[in-house]
């Protein structure tokens, strides 16, 4: 890594720390900038990754979608251009050196949008792309980055200016190797567009039963067809992603309600409270009590230290 990166990347790392302060993740007065500070590594997260780029400036992270693993440090920055249900992991972070994180937040309309306005052309008919990627990060990359997180010293200047440093980042983005896995998933028509859409309908109505029939359908797609393009874009099967999401919701929903398991199970889309279980222990490695038990108390311990 070049002299210019590393001084970047200290910068970069002093402002997340000014702004940060603490353990946790942090939103900013830009919108959709956010922020992650953390002082240990610690256990596997289940989450949604939402459209966004995701740079870790101090410590490593890894991220498991599907059976695929990705791994990125301050040599790289990660894209996730669809919703992607995933298992991630700060593998990486001490008090000392805390695990640091920049993460921006877009939609296909910004990315179309700078499509239109520059030289880059995403070619619509290519076939559909991984939702997910790493690319090495470069200098002018993160010199966009720093000039928008500057602008949390000056506020007044963020209306302004923060739409047009937003617009240069994604431009480098776009421009980088894997730029066209992102160009896709903003152009209508797209294969990856058009998967983009399936996803979509999956997460906001993931408690109910579908057809792939259906699915395929929407994507305007033969099923043979939709399954390639939906596992290309996703690392998963319709099936897998749907019980993924259900799971990770019922997580929630035990962690921040006293509900029944089985009464949490029937709400998420399961008919058998017996097979959302042996799910839920296969996903999170213990029965849903127990495992919303044992994360409790280690939240517990992390509030106590």
């Amino acid at each position: 890594m070049s002299e210019q990166l590393y001084k970047q990347q200290d910068e970069l790392a002093q402002l997340i720390e000014r702004y940060s302060g603490q353990d946790g993740n942090h939103s900013t007065p830009i919108p959709s900038l956010f922020f992650t500070r953390l002082s240990n590594a610690v256990g596997p997260k289940h989450g949604v990754y939402n459209p966004s780029l995701c740079i870790v400036v101090q410590g490593a992270k890894k991220v498991l979608l599907g059976k695929e693993r990705f791994t990125y440090s301050p040599a790289d920055y990660l894209v996730a251009s669809v919703n992607l249900p995933v298992t991630a992991q700060v593998v990486e972070a001490s008090p000392n050196l805390p695990y640091l994180a920049f993460k921006l937040e877009f939609k296909p309309s910004e990315i179309l949008e700078v499509l239109r306005n520059s030289e880059l052309r995403i070619d619509q008919k290519e076939k559909a792309k991984r939702g997910m990627y790493v690319s090495p990060m470069d200098s002018s990359m993160l010199d966009a980055v720093i000039r928008l997180v500057r602008l949390l010293d000056n506020p007044k200047d963020i209306p302004i200016l923060a739409p047009l440093f937003r617009k240069e980042i994604l431009y480098r983005v776009l421009q980088g190797p894997h730029g066209a896995a992102l160009g896709q998933m903003a152009i209508e028509g797209s294969s990856t567009s058009q998967i983009r859409d399936v996803v979509e309908h999956i997460m906001e109505s993931y408690d109910t039963s579908f057809r792939i029939e259906d699915l395929a359908e929407i994507a305007n797609m033969s099923v043979s067809s939709f399954h390639r393009h939906f596992k290309e874009v996703t690392a998963m099967s319709p099936i897998q992603f749907q019980k993924q999401l259900r799971l990770q919701k019922a997580r929630n929903l035990l962690l921040s309600e006293s509900a029944d398991a089985a009464d949490v199970a029937f709400r998420v889309g399961y008919e058998s409270p017996s097979q959302f279980s042996r799910e839920y222990s296969r996903m999170f490695g213990l029965p849903p009590k127990e495992d919303i038990k044992q994360l409790k108390e280690n939240e517990g311990k992390r509030i106590n230290v």
